[in-house]
């Protein structure tokens, strides 16, 4: 215990004095060759501009633009265009192998952004590898738009595209937090040619949220512009940003002048749904299914009721078309955290979290319309909710109620949380929050009422662009009781989180320290493993080449991780992971080595898929290997190996992925994890578990889709179905059909269900 206390000190100590370094005799240092005339306010991390760049709209009469990707109405050509993009990927400031241009017009509805995107390769060297909706950044070329209407240069909202008109939209919080399931009204249509590709972005001014100005002269937003030509994985933007941040850090964006902006409309988008479910459901193979078929209505509604503000409802809430979970064998002692994955939750999540972590969340949208568990993944009925987000220059604002219904197993309830964060100067904030969850008093269930809050206090501190540091600490109060209601039980715990993360062009150093008491109990949160406290320390060295060649990085360094006991100090766990090879090639594959040492101290019942751990303190070494081929290829890869020592014996876990995607509207793939024990436990058990997963997706165009997933775990030998198709035969007016099915092999018990589901969005 003390060995790992010490070391990490050790290297805390460094961590502190390489902040205070500036490092300038790095080998491979970002030196511009002398061929290479740059400007030296644009090396490395450069500061935002003190005058920020201007682009003019220029007005048109409508209809004048024809949306279909051509450009090709005389207004495009009239208006300024906007060539001078910088490149960030593969190397800063170099002159970039493919040149863009965008032009900014607008009519009494609709902000047009035309984009010409040149490639000398043409049709051939497009590069998209499927049509969903929100794709994956950084597998396709792309195009995107950032905009900060009310000059707020902490926040944005991005729209992006590819190629085959491909959508995608988010927005950035602080360059911290990505809202990447927010879905706006907007279209875009694109067109490819001998030459490159066009895009035709309409983007309503209904559905973003600025201020209104009498004088419209006065009118000014803050805009930015990226694009990635994959095949080189080129990246572009502008107006400039440094290769360590993003291109949503908006302290950087130009000045978006000429809009004349209509009043804001009432702003009020309904989308009500209907839907059939017809399931079967049985609890043996034999046993006598259980059918039944369920009509269910309700919706959402959504009003901008001003500019910073928007009111959400939800009746009836349903989720039938989220993706579903993925099934994972989890071999530590640790919760497992999946993500949320439904759009009420998804949307404008980035308000309320706050500072948080994976090891530590107060408040967790997961909790609420699932199973009394927060790993479970079976819904459960939402009767309605409300949410209500202010955001603007000096503050946030958002509160959240919902109304879950009751089921066989557990009590209705009710889910609060309000949130409040104060911007201070033009990077830092501070926040509070405040959850409470009570669970109805239920005869049928002999249960009292149960009644959990916790209130948590964050902030954030970026005293210059490289550093961010964040704090956040709670306190969580559980009050159980009994059917008379008097008290039946009652407990009260704390837990906190303190990081500090330095990020250059030629390194990165970062920690963070986590702990939960053992009383700590977020009834709407996550918390990893209470009674423990856990620190991070590491960081690396990132070297690159001073022009265009093979490679892009090379990092190279060191995490540790280190977990104790709140209460008593004694130790849990400690681990550091030593990676001497993490290497991104030009095409942006990618090859990493690893050797983790770890040290663990099982002192409680443990036993991970089956295999009883025997109590007792232990040390081995795993190795990681890994390659990761082309993403954007037609045919691309991952393979990776972890071998080595696992408690007193051996773990082999060979993982491999392929998908094939000839056509951006077929892509096919495939996963395989086989974990093999040696030796392990109190047994000496020699196990194998195998997870298998499939899954094509086939689309006529980005509005008509379908997609099927297929999974097998050994472990449990459980397999899932699920296959859903999607028609947008409207902007965000869907019509989806759903199949799934979920069966336990050896008992015969399966559940099944076919769902039909219509969706209708209108904007008033």
């Amino acid at each position: 215990m003390s060995f790992c206390y010490r070391s990490t000190l050790a290297i805390q100590v460094f961590l502190a004095m390489s902040l205070l370094q500036t490092l300038p005799m790095l080998v491979f240092s970002q030196q511009v060759p002398s061929a290479q005339t740059r400007r030296t306010e644009l090396e490395g991390n450069f500061p935002p501009p003190s005058k920020p760049p201007q682009i003019r709209a220029r007005e048109v009469l409508s209809p004048a633009i024809r949306l279909d990707g051509v450009l090709q109405e005389k207004e495009w050509a009239e208006a300024e265009a906007t060539t001078n993009f910088f490149q960030t990927e593969p190397v800063q400031g170099a002159k970039n192998r493919y040149s863009t241009s965008v032009r900014v017009l607008f009519d009494e509805r609709f902000l047009y952004i035309g984009v010409v995107c040149r490639d000398s390769a043409g049709r051939g060297g497009t590069r998209v590898q499927d049509l969903r909706r929100d794709f994956i950044f950084g597998e396709n070329d792309m195009f995107a738009i950032q905009l900060d209407p009310q000059n707020l240069k902490r926040y944005c909202v991005s729209f992006q595209a590819t190629p085959y008109g491909s959508q995608r939209d988010l927005q950035v919080f602080d360059d911290n937090f990505r809202d990447n399931d927010w879905d706006a009204l907007w279209q875009v249509r694109t067109n490819i040619s001998d030459s490159g590709w066009t895009a035709e972005f309409a983007i309503p001014f209904a559905t973003l949220r600025y201020d209104y100005a009498e004088i419209q002269d006065s009118v000014s937003w803050g805009i930015s512009f990226f694009r990635v030509a994959r095949r080189d994985f080129e990246q572009t933007v502008f107006p400039p940003v440094p290769q360590s941040y993003s291109p949503y850090r908006m302290v950087y964006a130009a000045q978006l002048l000429g809009l004349k902006l209509p009043k804001p409309s009432v702003n009020l988008r309904v989308q009500p749904y209907a839907l059939y479910d017809f399931s079967s459901s049985k609890a043996s193979r034999d046993a006598t299914p259980v059918v039944q078929g369920v009509p269910k209505f309700g919706g959402d509604a959504k009003w901008a009721v001003k500019p910073d503000a928007t009111l959400d409802f939800t009746f009836n809430t349903d989720f039938a078309q989220a993706d579903v979970d993925r099934a994972v064998n989890n071999l530590t002692r640790f919760n497992l955290f999946f993500p949320e994955r439904r759009q009420f939750f998804l949307e404008n999540s980035g308000v309320f979290p706050g500072i948080t972590n994976n090891f530590i969340r107060p408040f967790f949208s997961r909790t609420v319309g699932l199973e009394n568990t927060q790993f479970a993944a079976n819904p459960v009925g939402i009767d309605a909710g409300v949410r209500y987000v202010e955001r603007n220059s000096g503050r946030a604002l958002a509160g959240m109620f919902v109304r879950q219904r009751a089921t066989d197993g557990q009590s209705a309830a009710n889910f609060g949380v309000m949130r409040y964060l104060q911007n201070l100067g033009s990077q830092n904030s501070v926040g509070a929050m405040l959850t409470h969850r009570y669970d109805d008093a239920s005869e049928r269930l002999n249960t009292g009422g149960r009644h959990n809050t916790t209130f948590t206090a964050d902030a954030l501190w970026r005293p210059i662009d490289e550093l961010t540091v964040t704090a956040m600490f709670s306190g969580s109060l559980d009050n159980a009781l009994t059917r008379s209601g008097s008290n039946a039980s009652n407990q009260a715990g704390l837990a906190g989180s303190v990081s500090a993360r330095y990020n250059s062009n030629t390194m990165f150093v970062g920690t963070t320290h986590s702990f939960a008491t053992e009383r700590y109990l977020p009834g709407m949160g996550f918390v990893a493993q209470s009674n423990t406290m856990y620190h991070n320390p590491g960081g690396y060295v990132i070297i690159r080449p001073t022009e265009r060649t093979w490679w892009r990085r090379w990092d190279v360094g060191a995490f540790v991780d280190l977990y104790h006991n709140v209460s008593d100090g004694t130790f849990q766990q400690a681990s550091v992971d030593i990676f001497p090879v993490w290497f991104s090639f030009q095409d942006n594959a990618f090859a990493r080595y690893s050797v983790i040492p770890t040290w663990q101290n099982i002192n409680f019942d443990f036993a991970p898929v089956g295999v009883k751990i025997e109590q007792g303190r232990y040390f081995y070494v795993r190795h990681v290997l890994q390659y990761s081929s082309d993403a954007s290829a037609a045919l691309s890869f991952v393979a990776r190996g972890e071998l080595g020592g696992y408690f007193n014996g051996a773990l082999t876990t060979l993982y491999g992925s392929l998908r094939y995607a000839p056509l951006p509207n077929i892509a096919l793939t495939a996963e395989y994890e086989r974990n093999q024990f040696f030796n392990v436990g109190k047994n000496s058990e020699n196990l194998t578990t195998d997870l298998l997963t499939g899954a094509v997706r086939l689309a006529l165009n980005p509005q008509l889709q379908v997609s099927v997933f297929y999974q097998y775990n050994s472990f449990d030998r459980r397999s899932r179905w699920n296959a859903r198709g999607s028609w947008e035969f409207l902007p965000l007016s869907f019509l989806y059909l759903v199949f799934n099915d979920s069966m336990i092999q050896p008992s015969g018990q399966q559940t099944q269900a076919f769902i039909g589901k219509v969706v209708y969005t209108h904007q008033f």
